[in-house]
């Protein structure tokens, strides 16, 4: 292709791509509000015992959530396979929603006893469904809607916005934080951003259906199109999708949404200051996204995620163990910053990294199915195993454990393809 007709084809790609991540953007702002307001209702779900075990319930139910995004992904990858991508991704707004809008009316513990977390743990496992469908949807429109040569920029933005929800999120906490007291975050400042997160699907929801699409309906009446048995006729590819959520997943789940809870639990840090730490350093994390993507375009995404690897192998352990011992909001700010432009390596090429690896009519559920059972097994769980081992005074070991499995990211980052025109984006 052409410069000229490349620069024709921009503003209607930058098009497509704003009207794909505002969704996005909702979408994982409803999902990221429950990690960074539980701090504040951990104790009114669950009065009994310690901030350690409170904190401990209330992860246990966000890692709930993860365990349906299997299920979701396999729903929506299919969808989106056979349907097209708009169709599943108008789907899995609209059931965020629906979940953000039931925590936000959810009754206390006091009011109708154990139905109360109950419910709670009903609208995160809509969440998580709804969320399991999302990643491989947005990815692989991201990706078939973008130019090459571009790709790596362009789809950066799916994880700036989600990146953008999460930040949102926790600027909405930290507002609420700042104008109520914490007598008032308890009893109803925590459902405020549920109350917006459920507002704003309706607003997604209405952008979406205007999306273009980016699949022919040819591909989505093929036999195999999003079944399981296509998708396992791509064995290496599952593989390298998986390994690499694995340790990837972990590691954005420490560093973001656990770390509010480790400058609190650990450090000693005050809510307040661990809120403004998180928000200061996701919005440069945001900002890094397109960088890292320009980046990848020029040296190639295999070498770009060797050096991703090999970073956190050799720096996981020690930025922890630092982390630990913060006293102050800037040196924590410095530290998780150092963290999360680490991760941008990742990050900001993750969706066309994986997208690249399989045909159209499976491209969906193989972004997103094994994407899902990893983000499962090792994202949706760091949480919870983190707080576990403090609780059993092992806080140490979790650390060298996030260590071990960015060995395995290291090693699919070895097994990707070598030269990125073996894409399957490229093949008609």
């Amino acid at each position: 292709m052409s410069s000229s007709s490349s620069r024709r084809r921009d503003p209607a790609v930058a098009r497509s791509v704003l009207v794909a991540c505002s969704g996005n953007v909702v979408e994982w702002f409803d999902f990221f509000a429950y990690a960074f307001a539980a701090i504040h209702f951990a104790a009114v779900f669950f009065p009994t015992g310690d901030a350690t075990s409170q904190l401990l319930k209330t992860a246990g139910i966000f890692a709930a959530g993860f365990l349906m995004r299997p299920i979701g992904a396999w729903f929506f990858g299919r969808l989106a396979d056979r349907r097209g991508r708009r169709a599943s991704m108008v789907a899995s707004v609209s059931l965020m929603g629906v979940g953000s809008l039931l925590i936000a009316v959810l009754p206390t513990p006091g009011q109708v006893g154990l139905w109360a977390p109950a419910l709670l743990l009903f609208a995160r496992l809509l969440q998580g469904l709804s969320v399991g469908g999302e990643y491989g949807a947005s990815a692989t429109f991201l990706s078939e809607a973008t130019l090459p040569g571009r790709r790596g920029f362009y789809g950066s933005f799916q994880y700036a916005t989600m990146i953008g929800g999460q930040l949102l999120a926790s600027m909405v906490l930290t507002l609420l934080e700042h104008q109520l007291t914490a007598g008032e975050m308890r009893q109803w400042g925590w459902r405020v951003p549920f109350v917006i997160g459920a507002v704003g699907s309706l607003v997604a929801l209405w952008v979406r259906r205007a999306m273009p699409e980016t699949v022919s309906a040819e591909v989505g009446r093929e036999r195999l199109s999003g079944t399981l048995r296509g998708l396992l006729q791509h064995p290496r590819a599952v593989v390298v999708v998986f390994g690499l959520t694995a340790g990837t997943s972990l590691l954005f789940y420490t560093f973001t949404t656990y770390m509010q809870k480790y400058l609190v639990n650990t450090a000693g840090l005050s809510a307040l200051v661990a809120s403004r730490v998180m928000t200061a350093a996701l919005l440069v994390f945001m900002v890094l996204q397109p960088l890292f993507g320009v980046l990848a375009d020029r040296v190639g995404r295999r070498r770009q995620m060797i050096v991703f690897s090999l970073f956190f192998v050799l720096a996981t352990t020690p930025l922890l163990q630092a982390l630990g011992r913060v006293s102050d909001g800037w040196t924590a700010l410095l530290l998780v910053i150092t963290a999360l432009t680490g991760m941008s390596l990742y990050t900001a090429i993750s969706g066309v990294l994986k997208a690249e690896l399989f045909p159209a009519g499976v491209r969906a559920i193989g972004v997103s199915f094994p994407y899902a059972i990893a983000n499962a097994v090792f994202g949706g769980t760091a949480e919870y195993l983190a707080l576990w081992l403090k609780s059993q005074g092992h806080e140490g070991w979790f650390a060298w454990y996030v260590t071990a499995v960015c060995l395995g990211v290291l090693a699919c980052s070895l097994a990707l393809p070598r030269h990125e025109s073996a894409s399957h984006l490229d093949r008609a």
